[in-house]
């Protein structure tokens, strides 16, 4: 039956809209329809909520971060073209709302070295070991010495002194484990802008671990 005649879609059963695609659900809540809105902040509320985690580590935060986010895409919905898949857009709108409570409190996305790949610390390592000494048995020893608390402090001392832009896509590349045109897509960056910025971060990564080590 055709309802597109109607300002306010009737009431569907309980779980009419659990088999729709975000497609479908994003068009039903352009239309006003809240239980398609419903469903889609089911689908995407605890990743969500770990992505905002990740900027604030405290659940207080990501809760207020999460409920700014939803808002914010239920009001901009009708300016959501599609172009990307709407799980992308929830990040993106989810990291501004993140980024704006925290400059609300002159505060920084908080990384925590505990997030981060092991193989990205490990490349890092091999990388600092090549680039000072050449060693296979330094870039060894340093693999080994990479889970003393001493040294995770020392990265961490280095992540938390990343300026917000470097800091924020080393959060989403290495520790969200997104690709860089997922990441570029959030940000609202070009893809060599994201390249750029991750390469900065990891190249302050590889030298705090040097520092570490020639200490």
């Amino acid at each position: 039956s055709d309802r597109s005649g109607n300002d306010t879609p009737p009431a569907k059963p309980a779980g009419a809209t659990a088999g729709a695609s975000d497609e479908v659900l994003v068009e039903r809540a352009r239309a006003k329809d809240e239980a398609a809105f419903e469903e889609l902040v089911g689908r995407y509320e605890d990743k969500l909520y770990r992505l905002a985690m990740r900027f604030v580590r405290n659940e207080t935060d990501a809760q207020e971060i999460l409920q700014e986010a939803f808002l914010s895409a239920w009001r901009n919905l009708p300016a959501f073209e599609g172009r990307a898949q709407f799980g992308s857009w929830m990040y993106r709108v989810t990291v501004n709302a993140a980024l704006m409570l925290l400059r609300s409190r002159n505060r920084h996305p908080e990384v925590t070295v505990d997030d981060v790949e092991p193989t990205a610390l490990n490349d890092a390592v091999a990388e600092s070991g090549q680039m000072m000494r050449g060693s296979a048995d330094w870039s060894q020893r340093a693999d080994e010495q990479l889970q003393s608390q001493e040294m995770r402090k020392h990265i961490q001392t280095s992540v938390d002194n990343l300026p917000d832009g470097l800091r924020t896509v080393f959060l989403l590349r290495d520790v969200e484990e997104l690709s860089t045109e997922e990441t570029a897509e959030m940000l609202g960056l070009s893809v060599p802008a994201v390249k750029t910025r991750l390469h900065r971060a990891r190249l302050a990564l590889r030298e705090a671990i040097g520092r570490y080590f020639d200490s």
